[in-house]
């Protein structure tokens, strides 16, 4: 745009962004049992851990970044169990798992510590008993429980598994009145008070362990707790001592202290509750889940499971603005992008994994001021820290001239070629004040005749001129005196703007030569109308935007040149098709040289070939060939102006006389007439003797008749 503008090109700045890495310490490579002891601190899993980056608008700027889980890192564990009543078969079940825990986890770290705390429920009505003799035991029967409390932090993390298992050893079920549980109190109170549950910045691993639901956000309304809970540390002597002032925690608040403190959550519940606690994980990507068991090993495994599942990145807020993406590199070749570009999985300890990561600002800030975004991964505590410095100026601004005389004898600045106006001006040359400027009067001269619409609604009027409003994408403008012109809205063909064939101008297209039409999509080129004799559409029709538009209704095909009902398109190919399916015919000999100009198919039978209703005109043929046998083909020609041939591959020859059952038949024949024959004149015969042996019995008759008569 600006070289069109007669600007030449060592005047034209073209700024460009970059990326620096301000920390690149490599990831920490070694193996437990190695002699160096390292300080938490001291070990890396995230590389780089800070950059800076120079962004102009619309130019992304692409980094990597290497995360590897180190080995032998440092484990805090924290074990959060739920003391009510139906909890006292599993109270014993955790009474070994300090020096279970212990003997596991020193296969994978030296440096382990493990701290245990319990929970029963807010103790004001109607979640337990207020009388004193069930404050004092509110089990029934002869049962020895403790008096109930909200949160206890039993004790804090340390590395000695048998102080864990002393003290577990001491802890009493306790009781209350309703089914669900205050563990979310507890859990609130855990995730914030760092200093007096001892976590250091390490791998921080949180067991809650129920058979019951949960009480949320809202629930302490029935004890008459309506204050909303301020997610603060509310611990005297390892009691929570808030719980019948604050309501309990809502999910997405637990979810935010969870990650604002890096600790991952495993869930170890009843199977009952199983689908309960899956609606809560599916709100948080830093909880596990698992169900709850009786032997501590299943426990064990699960725990191990979260130290080898996925390392999710996720960034602080973004500046208006500024967006980022994703690319992820994961083990065995697997690759993810936007959302899955976050996130690997099944990645345990050692494995390294990398991510592409591109920054994008959309636009400048308002102040031109730097800004800072921080990546890390779920559940851990290292980070990149990423300055953003944005390009929002040509270094020509720093040559500006202040008041100069090319601004309406000095009201603004010149710089870079153009006017910056002092506050109140305006104008291309800071020529109007806004004090005297009557915007009415003004406008007049911005309206087109007859309209009502200033700078026709596509810019802005400025000292009685329209100033055109600009677009995102810099090569679609909007001219003319009312901007009522631009360059993108004209016809489009095949999803161009004129078709790719011309220029848009004031929303009509302005055609390239031998292109025509409201989108330039007619080509006035005749060549793919011209048929095989040189006429155009074979003399019988016409060509339009390229294309035969056949006139008369007999002829088809890209060059009319195809008629289904004329005689002679069959026998025109025979002798071609002949040699080229079968080897024989005429044209056995010149096959190569004079009847390769149509590809052919072979099909199984006649119901193979092609059938009317194609897009492009078919004839059906039937010949004879050399052997006096018929064969079947179609002839066609597509789209591109190439002649398709279909042939059956299995002539249909005449059979010659089956002599042997012929003569049988004969003979047979003969035999048979003969017979029937025979059979006639034998009872012909019969009949005749019949005949004659009853005139003979007559005659008999009557001269026996005649002898008695004469001898009376």
């Amino acid at each position: 745009a600006l070289k069109s503008k007669g600007c030449s090109p060592d005047e034209i700045e073209n700024p460009r962004g970059k990326k620096g890495v301000l920390k690149n310490k490599e990831v920490t490579n070694r193996s437990k049992g190695t002699a160096e002891k390292l300080k938490p601190e001291d070990i890396t899993q995230i590389q780089p851990q800070q950059l800076v980056l120079k962004l102009r608008t619309g130019e992304p700027q692409t980094f990597s970044l290497k995360f590897k889980r180190a080995e032998d890192y440092p484990i805090d564990l924290y074990y959060l169990m739920d003391l009510s009543y139906s909890m006292k078969d599993d109270l014993e079940n955790v009474k070994s798992l300090g020096t279970a825990l212990m003997r596991e986890m020193e296969k994978i770290t030296s440096d382990f510590r493990i701290g245990f705390g319990s929970f029963v429920e807010k103790t004001v009505m109607p979640y337990i008993s207020t009388t004193p003799a069930k404050l004092r035991n509110p089990c029934t029967g002869d049962q020895n429980c403790t008096s109930p409390f909200s949160y206890k932090n039993v004790l804090n993390l340390t590395s000695e598994g048998k102080l864990f298992n002393e003290l577990v050893g001491k802890q009493h079920i306790s009781g209350n009145l309703d089914s669900p549980e205050g563990g979310f109190d507890a859990i609130m109170q855990v995730a914030v008070c760092g200093t007096q549950i001892g976590w250091r910045n390490v791998t921080r691993l949180l067991v809650f362990s129920t058979d019951a639901g949960f009480h949320f956000a809202g629930d302490g309304k029935l004890g008459g707790i309506v204050l909303p809970n301020d997610g603060r540390c509310h611990l005297e002597n390892n009691m929570y001592t808030m719980s019948h002032y604050y309501d309990y925690p809502s999910i997405a608040h637990l979810v935010q202290k969870l990650s604002e403190n890096n600790i991952q959550t495993i869930f170890a519940v009843t199977e009952e509750f199983q689908a309960v606690y899956k609606v809560k994980k599916k709100k948080s990507r830093e909880i596990s889940f698992c169900l709850f068991f009786q032997p501590v090993e299943s426990l064990i495994l699960m725990i191990l499971y979260s130290l080898s599942s996925e390392v999710i990145l996720e960034n602080s807020k973004l500046p208006k603005g500024v967006t980022i993406n994703y690319k992820s590199y994961c083990k065995n070749g697997v690759n993810g992008t936007g959302e899955n570009g976050r996130k690997c999985s099944n990645i345990s300890i050692g494995d390294e994994v990398k991510f592409e990561i591109s920054v994008t600002a959309n636009e400048c800030p308002k102040k031109g001021q730097n800004e800072t975004i921080k990546i890390k991964p779920l559940g851990f505590t290292e980070e990149v820290e990423i300055n953003l410095q944005f390009i929002c100026e040509c270094q020509c601004q720093n040559e500006g001239i202040p008041n100069s005389p090319d601004c309406h004898q000095g009201n603004g600045t010149f710089e870079c070629g153009a006017c910056r106006c002092n506050e109140g001006r305006i104008g291309k040359e800071c020529e109007c004040s806004t004090d005297e400027v009557n915007s009415e009067d003004m406008d007049a001269y911005c309206r087109r005749e007859n309209s009502t619409e200033i700078c026709s609604n596509n810019g802005e009027c400025v000292c009685g001129q329209c100033v055109c409003r600009k677009r995102e994408n810099t090569n679609e403008v909007y001219s003319g005196r009312y901007c009522e012109c631009d360059n993108f809205n004209c016809d489009r063909s095949n999803g161009l703007i004129c078709g790719g064939n011309g220029n848009c101008k004031c929303r009509v297209c302005e055609c390239f030569p031998n292109f025509t039409g409201s989108a330039c999509d007619c080509s006035l080129d005749t060549s793919s109308c011209m048929a095989s004799n040189g006429q155009i559409c074979n003399g019988r029709g016409t060509c339009e935007c390229g294309t035969c538009n056949c006139t008369d209704p007999k002829f088809q095909g890209p060059t009319c040149e195809m008629c289904q009902t004329c005689l002679g398109v069959c026998a025109a190919h025979k002798d071609c098709v002949q040699c080229r399916a079968f080897k024989k015919g005429e044209k056995k000999d010149t096959c190569s040289q004079d009847c390769m100009h149509f590809n052919m198919t072979l099909v199984e039978s006649r119901d193979k070939l092609p059938q009317p209703g194609q897009p492009d005109p078919l004839s059906h043929c039937k010949e004879k060939d050399v052997d006096d046998c018929w064969f079947y083909f179609t002839y066609s020609i597509n789209a591109n102006n190439e002649a398709i041939v279909h042939v059956v591959e299995t002539p249909e020859c005449p059979t010659g006389p089956d002599i042997i059952p012929i003569v049988a038949g004969v003979v047979a024949g003969i035999v048979l007439i003969g017979l029937a024959l025979l059979l006639i004149w034998k009872l012909l015969m019969i009949i005749h003797d019949r005949r004659e042996f009853a005139k003979f019995e007559k005659e008999k008759m009557n001269a026996k008749w005649d002898t008695v008569s004469h001898g009376t």
